[in-house]
């Protein structure tokens, strides 16, 4: 357990940012008053803006030292991912999944810091679209978490692409905000939803963004692995920095 430690808590560390940074990109594009709003009035374009910067954020976390302390799951499907393929020891994740639902929290305080801006979109909160319902909230955070599993496991089990993992996250995000966030708000991470829930008070539909992720993240790891990918192997549990795992921390194979 010793030596789990600094990772466990580079991986708070790194949550705690990307919520912070994240969604103060949300309440800046969509609060009330934004200045976003009155040179870019489209909500979709808005939608890709936040996307791809959101997904920055998340890049730039994997790329920096946190990122080779942690190895930059900044995310409990993640970390479950690999735990499910036999890549990380079930102390490990569980350890990470808990230091990110903390650092969600954590990362959702200094949103209060947008007052009135921030209240108008519940700090970032991430609700099923009123049109649309709880069941089909669930569908979107399956299909958007799946997507990002199989992407991710994609580019880290392939040797030339591995090193430009981070990259997968801009783009990929402005699509899937773009398309998908009137359904569910595209959380894809029970940590990101879990800190501006707790701020706002916002319970309706939490259990989407537990359950949506949950099954997304079976889905991915379940195509990554039936075939289609041949040739792939995820050797270490990091989005980047694969080489430095003193511990052997990130490259166990089994329990």
């Amino acid at each position: 357990m010793k030596e789990m430690w600094k990772p466990v808590f580079a991986e708070f560390v790194g949550t705690a940012l990307l919520i912070a940074v994240g969604l103060s990109i949300v309440i800046l594009d969509f609060g009330k008053g934004s200045p976003v709003a009155a040179w870019l009035p489209s909500a979709g374009d808005r939608r890709l803006l936040t996307g791809f910067l959101f997904g920055c954020t998340g890049a730039g976390i994997a790329l920096s030292w946190l990122g080779k302390v942690s190895g930059a799951h900044i995310n409990p499907v993640v970390s479950g991912a690999f735990w499910m393929m036999g890549k990380m020891r079930g102390r490990h994740a569980l350890a990470n999944v808990v230091a990110q639902c903390l650092g969600g929290v954590v990362g959702a305080l200094p949103l209060l810091a947008w007052g009135a801006m921030g209240r108008s979109v519940q700090f970032g909160s991430t609700t099923p679209g009123a049109s649309y319902g709880d069941g089909l909230a669930v569908v979107g955070e399956v299909v958007t978490t799946a997507i990002l599993i199989v992407g991710l496991l994609v580019f880290v089990g392939h040797k030339r692409l591995r090193g430009f993992t981070p990259a997968i996250f801009p783009p990929m995000y402005a699509v899937m905000v773009f398309l998908e966030a009137p359904v569910s708000g595209t959380s894809t991470n029970p940590a990101r939803s879990l800190g501006p829930m707790v701020m706002a008070g916002a319970w309706q539909g939490w259990w989407v963004y537990w359950v949506g992720p949950a099954l997304g993240m079976a889905l991915g790891v379940a195509i990554y692995q039936s075939g289609l990918f041949k040739g792939l192997e995820v050797e270490v549990a990091k989005l980047y920095h694969f080489a430095d795992d003193p511990e052997g921390l990130f490259t166990v194979a089994t329990e």
